[in-house]
């Protein structure tokens, strides 16, 4: 089963963490089959980048999002696509 989740990067206090598409029994910061966004806590707002066509992709195929991921992905939706004239 994949998993969309956080893998924690960064110094000691100072984390940064990667949104990975990772197999379920794998480490947390173990081998990762994409980085499909960032987050950093620490910067006021906290930044989240998130690339929600990928999100998408991997959900559609059957990866479930860590509780975390999915607070982030509702609170930072994706930009509307610009209309096309």
């Amino acid at each position: 089963m994949l998993m969309i989740r956080l893998a924690r990067f960064g110094a000691k206090k100072k984390p940064f963490y990667r949104v990975v598409v990772i197999e379920k029994e794998r480490a947390r910061n173990g081998r990762n089959l994409e980085v499909v966004g960032h987050y950093d806590p620490l910067t006021h707002p906290a930044k989240v980048d998130l690339k929600h066509d990928r999100l998408e992709f991997w959900t559609k195929n059957g990866a479930q999002m860590s509780d975390t991921v999915r607070r982030l992905a509702a609170k930072n939706p994706a930009a509307a696509a610009p209309p096309v004239a």
